[in-house]
């Protein structure tokens, strides 16, 4: 009798110590760094330094360097503000709804997942804030009330919804993202050697001692905040899609824009959750804990998402086409055979192409192919936003009116700005806190063990050993 494929998510011959060293010594071991983390983090830190070197031209002389005309007043600050927003939407997947669904797989990417989010909220932040040309008046746009401000912010705008929407995104994903490292915390806590790395983790651990009364409410507080951010996974992304839906902009004006978003989003997600993981689990001998399983189910996630996508893609030109509207038939034709033609294509390439190869299971077992798949699917969906916004901008109803939309170089710096800050943080990130959630594993390979003996009790091999039944719960008790 074989084991149930959940109960086959750790590798090799572990233990919970095994977990423990494995795990925390990425955190607590200066020396099990590799020389490219070095190298990764340094690149990455100068790319932020040509995000503030953009960022502080741009306030000293305006949106106006921006590469944004009449009509195209969108542009590559949007574009990355939904881009960057989508990727952050794995995380929020993996992490609550997979969890609600007693999905066992999830445990070892939830982490660096969640951490993703968060600094993915993070970069879409900026390009609304700087795109208003007065960010430091941001707080006008929250609802203050007219006693303080004498105005209330217009509530039948989109972006006005924007702020509620990613807000409330993430205050609940990096809430969500520290209740879950407490435990962990605890147990980095208990290893250091180091006094001050004692101290830091002693106070991040808020006292967690692994009794049964931390657990109930550990696991109660975990729950509620998986319940508030599940549905967060459908309204934010389609609150974004609303920036586009309830114009009447060709091209932007149908109902499909919400689930379509919603299912790109995940898709774009993966793909980067894929992108960190393959090389993470190389560089730190991770193996064992993000096996080939959670590879092949990933990419089967993506394959799932990226046909929903591809559907919208298909559906976009059927709505423009059957409804005889003649600036619809015309957006459609402009993407197809117009000056952005080119990148219409290479889209439907990345986005609906290149993935149908993720059916042969060969190539789902080949990490490399599926690293390059990733990136094609990270640059189809950044070629998606640009396709959506000012394309579909840059014809207006009144060939009077039509202009082409050319990114300057400060609208460049600064995406490549954000993808510099983006890779430092999530680097500080893999440095300073556990990439893969330490009780998590334990439990999960607690489950193995327990699978294993009752395949050997259903051959005749005799009943579990009482100390590995109660391991689990004594390791709970003590938060190692």
């Amino acid at each position: 009798m074989s084991k149930p494929p959940q109960d086959r998510f750790i590798g090799g011959k572990q233990s919970y110590e095994s977990i423990d060293r494995k795990i925390g010594r990425v955190v607590l071991d200066q020396k099990s760094h590799p020389p490219i983390w070095l190298i990764t983090f340094a690149m990455a830190f100068l790319l932020v330094q040509v995000l503030g070197g953009a960022v502080l031209w741009l306030l000293y002389k305006g949106v106006g360097i921006w590469g944004i005309n009449q009509p195209a007043g969108w542009g590559f600050d949007i574009i990355n503000f939904v881009w960057w927003i989508g990727i952050g939407h794995a995380g929020t997947l993996i992490s609550a709804v997979l969890l609600l669904m007693r999905q066992q797989w999830r445990n070892s990417i939830n982490r660096f997942a969640e951490a993703m989010t968060i600094f993915a909220v993070m970069c879409a932040g900026m390009y609304p804030l700087l795109h208003t040309g007065r960010p430091w008046v941001a707080y006008w746009l929250m609802p203050i009330g007219p006693n303080t401000l004498g105005m209330w912010p217009q509530f039948r705008s989109p972006l006005v919804w924007d702020v509620f929407a990613v807000s409330t995104y993430m205050t609940v994903s990096a809430l969500f993202w520290f209740v879950g490292l407490i435990p962990d915390f605890a147990t980095l806590r208990d290893r250091a050697k180091n006094k001050i790395v004692q101290v830091v983790f002693g106070m991040l651990a808020m006292g967690w001692r692994g009794s049964v009364r931390h657990w109930l409410r550990y696991e109660t507080a975990y729950l509620i905040l998986a319940g508030l951010s599940t549905p967060l996974v459908l309204s934010v992304h389609s609150i974004v899609s609303f920036d586009f839906a309830v114009s009447i902009v060709p091209g932007w004006h149908t109902t499909i824009f919400p689930p379509y978003f919603v299912a790109g989003a995940i898709y774009a997600g993966f793909a980067m959750v894929l992108t960190l993981a393959i090389p993470m689990r190389a560089w730190y001998k991770l193996k064992d804990f993000i096996t080939d399983k959670h590879i092949d189910w990933m990419a089967k996630v993506m394959l799932a998402t990226g046909l929903i996508v591809f559907y919208g893609y298909i559906l976009e030109v059927f709505f423009g086409w059957y409804s005889g509207n003649t600036y619809e038939i015309a957006m459609i034709k402009n993407r197809m055979t117009g000056p952005y033609a080119p990148f219409y294509w290479s889209l439907i390439t990345c986005n609906g192409i290149v993935p149908q190869l993720l059916w042969i299971p060969k190539v789902r077992r080949c990490y490399p192919a599926i690293f390059v798949i990733s990136q094609f699917v990270t640059i189809g969906m950044w070629l998606e936003r640009f396709i959506i916004i000012p394309v579909s901008l840059h014809r207006d109803f009144l060939p009077s009116s039509w202009g082409m939309y050319i990114p300057s170089f400060w609208d460049i710096a600064m995406f490549v700005g954000t993808i510099g800050f983006f890779i430092m943080m999530m680097f500080l990130f893999v440095r300073f806190l556990p990439m893969i959630n330490i009780f998590e594993m334990k439990e999960l390979w607690q489950r193995q063990q327990q699978a294993e003996h009752a395949d050997h009790a259903d051959v005749g091999a005799g009943p579990v050993p009482a100390h590995d039944a109660a391991g689990a719960g004594h390791d709970k008790e003590n938060a190692q």
